[in-house]
Order: structure tokens, then sequence, then C-alpha cells
């Protein structure tokens, strides 16, 4: 049986919606299959990053998308209330966009559910639950079944639907995964914590407009901001205390009173649960066409906020591989670059969000009390940065730091277009260069690169209105750097004779002819 569509994705929160919407975009046939009829109305993430941010862009319509949010730092404070960090917020990010924002996310997932279903290619089934799977050489076959939400069970009618990929994007208790055997390894972190979230009856205090981690050994807790108009207050559970207790809502109101002296006159509850917070990561993430993605292949503690981040880092990358592949452009065997490329990066996350989750659950009083010694006397160091990629599609014997994150200011065009870099390039590889690149590159490699939807920027023939671009080059030492879809700088040019052998080097590392990064 042929092919319905080219690719399904499996669930359809944030990872499964930026990836629908991006391969929507660059004009294949989708399927999304999700077994809740309506998407889901309620915060679960409340942070992204710049970067998160600059993917809901290529998505959806980012101003709609973060129209209730606010630049948001993170204060981490002892059980006293003395601060031990205080992580700041740039409100103007390399991307373009603060780099921590705070956000309400039934904004963010309308604004790509509305962006997507304008696209004609995509086919959102909302209420089918994905029940068997079956691939052969050409395709997958899923076997889907209507979801009865009142029983929370898969007893409705049957259908099927046929892709030549698939990603499973359907959270943390995947049933794809499940049906594909693909096991998890734990890294030993499990905590629970029940989450309130809350709706302000009057204006946020200045107080609550930011994150706050108070890591009291008698109860850890926290609370950050969900945009403007809203809050999360989180409670880790004690000892002996159940899941039905504490979702009672007179718990509720009692944690809020005994810790921020807040009554039903000052917030209106919207959702109360508890969260198992843990850190697993599948042992593969590709079985022959079908990928996971998001919580299906990893989850963390929340406490870095890189959860969700990590999900639409998955999305986007699959996203442009699948479509080379997809359209003939580049051979099958790109897309196991997916999980060589993310898999090592979101590990590193993942160690770096269970370090700071001991920081905040150290229940021991006296462990505590040296933890914050150590604080007040600078002995312990920050947070590392995030790792670059260290292999997969990037230049190889690179002097440039291949694996970072390439800017993106505003420009203005020759025609007079105004706006953000990629609104005015489209969702592609971007050749950014300091002067017209027409003779370095003669007509050949000019078509290479429009074969491959390349947008070419050159800055003498453009206003550079931040400077940031021209900026980067100039840290770069280059002429001219090469930007993969997912903002990852592939590699740079010194001259323009390197400029040249740049676009080969793309060509080789598609066509998996290029050596690896080390």
């Amino acid at each position: 049986m042929a092919p319905q569509y080219d690719v399904a994705v499996v669930g359809y929160g944030p990872t499964g919606l930026v990836a629908a919407s991006l391969l929507g975009r660059l004009g294949h046939r989708v399927v999304v299959c999700e077994r809740w009829p309506t998407l889901y109305g309620l915060p679960r993430l409340t942070h992204i990053d710049d970067e998160t941010a600059r993917t809901v862009q290529a998505a959806g319509d980012v101003d709609e998308a973060l129209r209730d949010s606010s630049v948001s730092e993170y204060l981490w404070v002892n059980g006293k209330g003395e601060t031990l960090v205080r992580i700041p917020a740039d409100p103007e990010g390399p991307m373009g966009y603060p780099d921590h924002i705070a956000m309400y996310q039934p904004d963010v997932e309308t604004a790509i559910d509305q962006r997507l279903r304008g696209y004609g290619t995509v086919d959102v089934r909302q209420g089918w639950a994905v029940t068997g799977l079956d691939q052969d050489d050409h395709a997958v076959t899923l076997r889907l079944s209507g979801w009865n939400t009142e029983t929370s069970s898969a007893n409705g009618p049957r259908d099927e639907v046929r892709a030549r990929y698939v990603i499973a994007a359907d959270g943390s208790r995947s049933r794809v995964r499940e049906l594909l055997g693909a096991e998890r390894e734990d890294f030993g972190f499990n905590e629970s914590w029940v989450n309130v979230d809350t709706e302000w009856l009057r204006p946020q205090p200045p107080e609550f407009a930011y994150g706050t981690q108070y890591c009291d050994p008698a109860r850890g807790h926290m609370t950050i901001n969900i945009g403007t108009t809203r809050q999360r207050f989180e409670f880790a559970l004690l000892p002996g205390e159940t899941r039905e207790e504490m979702t009672a809502p007179e718990t509720a109101w009692r944690l809020l009173r005994e810790y921020h002296d807040l009554c039903p006159e000052d917030v209106r509850i919207i959702r109360q649960l508890v969260y198992g917070f843990e850190a697993r990561i599948a042992t593969r993430w590709r079985t022959g066409r079908v990928f996971l993605a998001g919580d299906a292949a990893h989850t963390m503690p929340p406490y870095l906020g890189q959860g969700a981040c990590s999900g639409i880092r998955d999305a986007s990358n699959l996203a442009w591989k699948l479509h080379l592949v997809l359209g003939g452009l580049a051979p099958e065997a790109l897309l196991d670059t997916y999980e060589s490329e993310r898999r090592p990066h979101v590990t590193a996350l993942t160690h770096m969000a269970i370090g700071l989750g001991k920081v905040a659950n150290t229940h021991d009083v006296g462990a505590a009390a040296a933890r914050d010694a150590a604080f007040f006397a600078g002995k312990v160091p920050p947070p590392p940065p995030f790792p670059p990629l260290n292999g997969g599609v990037l230049r190889r014997e690179s002097g440039a730091p291949v694996g970072t994150l390439t800017p993106q200011g505003r420009i203005r065009m020759a025609d007079g277009r105004t706006g953000r870099l990629d609104d005015l390039t489209g969702y592609g590889f971007t050749l950014v260069t300091a002067e017209d690149p027409t003779a370095a590159l003669g007509p050949g490699r000019i078509a290479r690169l429009e074969h491959l939807g390349c947008s070419v920027v050159a800055l003498d023939t453009v206003d550079d209105l931040d400077g940031r671009h021209r900026e980067y080059l100039q840290r770069l030492g280059a002429v001219a750097y090469l930007a993969r879809p997912d903002f990852v700088l592939f590699g740079a040019a010194t001259d323009s004779t390197d400029l040249g052998a740049l676009v080969d080097d793309l060509d080789a590392a598609l066509s998996g002819t290029a050596k690896a990064v080390v």
C-alpha cells in the first residue's frame, strides 16, 4: 500500500506541534495523530529560552505566541530566604529574544496550531490513539482507535494511516516507544512535587515577577511566573504524603497560606496535580522509520527549564533532515545523525538538571548548612554553558566554533522589507557573507545552494540594523558563515577562496562523505 503521508507525527504537544508545522511549511504531507480531542489548554511548561523562541518563530506567529510573556530571572535561596545564586536574564539574547522567557503554553500551542492548519498539507486527527504499528522497507502503518475521554481508553472506531516516516512525540509514557520495545536508562533521580497553577485576581506583586527556588531542607518549594497574569507554585512531597492528599484543594490553600501568605482573594487555582520528576533517556531513538522525540525520548528534572526546549530542538533537528531525505537531496543515512547529535546534548543537560535538583532537594539540615556555606564562600562554580554539537552535520577540520548557535538580528533588505532575519530569509540553510559571494562561488555552487533552499544574505546589500551579524563575522574572523536550519553553525569561511570550500564541505557532510568532526 502506497504511503498516504510523508510523515506521521504522534502526539500534539510542543514537540509534535513544532515538527508538524516545520514539515508542513516545507511542503510535506503530514498527519498528526493525537488521542485527546483538543489542545490541552493549560500550562505545563512555563519557560523557554531564546533558541526555542526562535524555533517558535519558524513554526508559528511568535508575537502571538509570546503575547503574555515576560523576561524572567531565576533566584535560588536557602530555607532562611538568603540568596545562594541569582541567574540573570538577558532581555536581548543573541537569537533576538530574551534568553529566559516566562510564557503561557496555551498561547504558544494555539499560535503554532493556527499556522500549520493554514498550510493545506497537514491533516490533524485529534481524538485518535495509536494502538498498533507495522513497518516495512517503504513506510510505516499506524493502527488507530478513537479515544474515549470518559473512560480514558481507545475503544472507538478503527482506522489506519501510512507514512514514510513517523515521529513519536507522545510523551514520557509513549505508546509508540512501548510498541517498539525501546527501553529507557534511569539516571536515578525521582522526586514527587505538587504543582499548583494560579491566576492572579489582583496585580502581580513584584516579588512574584521572577522565579524563586527555595532550597529549604524542611520542604523544597518554588514559584515561577507564567507570563504576567499567572503564577505556578510547587511543593516537594514529604515522606508519608500521598498523591490523593496533595491534590485536595484544601492542601493547596494550606501551602499557599503557609509559604506565601496567599488566600482565595489573591489568586484563583486553575490546576493542581502531582508531578513525578525523573531523568530517563531511551536506549535508542530510531527504529527503522520511526523516531522518538521529546519526552518519548528523554525526560529530565525541571530545574534547568530545558525539558520542553530539548524536545523542540529534537523537532527542529529532525524536520530539516527529513525534508532533505524526502526530497532526494540527501541519503537516508543522514537521519542517523539525529540521535548522534541530539543524545549527547540532551544527556549533558540532563546531568546539569540533576545537579541543580540535588541542590534544591537537600533534606539533611547539616548538609544544607554546608551547601549554603559553600555558596556564600564562592566555592560553588556557576553552571557550565550548554555544550555545542560535537559531531554530525558540521564542517570537518574547521577552526570555527562549529556546533554552536548563530545569531538573529533585524535587517532591512534592498527592497525595503524590514524584520527579523529568519522572517525575511525563510526556514532553511542561510549563508551570511560580508559581501556579494556570487563571483567567489560561481554558478555551480550558487545553483547547489538554491537546490538546497539556502538563502544568501550579503551584508553589503542589506542593512544589518542591530549590527549583530557583522559583529558575529568579526568574532569568527570570517568573511562568511553557513547556518543550518536549526540555527547551528555548520562552518565559516576565512576568505573568498575558502567560501567555495565551505559549500563543497556542506555537500560532503550531507552526502555522508565528510569525515566526522572530533
